[in-house]
């Protein structure tokens, strides 16, 4: 019986090790011109520093290259539109911005969900809690989530209301 095990884990092991050792080799080349590329650059830690030698003497290395997604106009225009509007942190030790510090010298930001009337959110409330789309206060989900037979013929309704397909209303009924 200890025979059989002892061969069947060896051959398990032996399976797993050629499975981790079927990856792509790097050439003793391919390691040397990667270490002397690190070590140019300035990527190598010395022993016993936990930084880089690039952090360590910056002037020794050059800058690394910076590569920008965004023109210098664009940037430009991104930051005269700060300015305008107040969008950039106020000097000091507070972290505000100008226009939290001082809103009445720039123009106001629309504010979200601005366009509906008081009774259609009272009617899309009325709707959430009819469809179980409310989330519940504990456990943070919705109780369509932790009550779905509860709520599965409010929702194929709604779905039917809002143009859904005909099967999902006739199972509800």
């Amino acid at each position: 019986m200890n025979t059989i095990r002892i061969a069947t884990s060896s051959l398990l092991l032996t399976a797993l090790c050629a499975g981790a050792h079927a990856q792509t080799f790097v050439t003793r080349e391919q390691v040397r011109a990667e270490w002397a590329e690190a070590v140019r650059a300035g990527d190598t830690t010395p022993a016993g520093e936990g930084m880089t030698l690039r952090d360590l003497y910056p002037g020794r290395y050059g800058r690394s290259p910076v590569t920008s997604a965004k023109t210098r106009t664009e940037v430009k225009a991104e930051f005269a539109e700060a300015v305008r509007t107040g969008d950039i942190v106020a000097r000091g030790e507070i972290g505000l911005k100008l226009n939290e510090l001082h809103p009445e010298a720039y123009p106001a930001t629309a504010i979200a969900g601005v366009g509906k009337t008081r009774e259609q959110v009272r009617l899309e409330l009325a709707e959430a809690i009819r469809t179980g789309d409310v989330v519940e206060g504990e456990t943070g989900m919705k109780l369509n989530e932790l009550y779905p037979k509860r709520y599965a013929g409010a929702r194929a309704a709604s779905k039917l209301a809002k143009g859904g397909d005909a099967a999902a209303a006739l199972a509800a009924r």
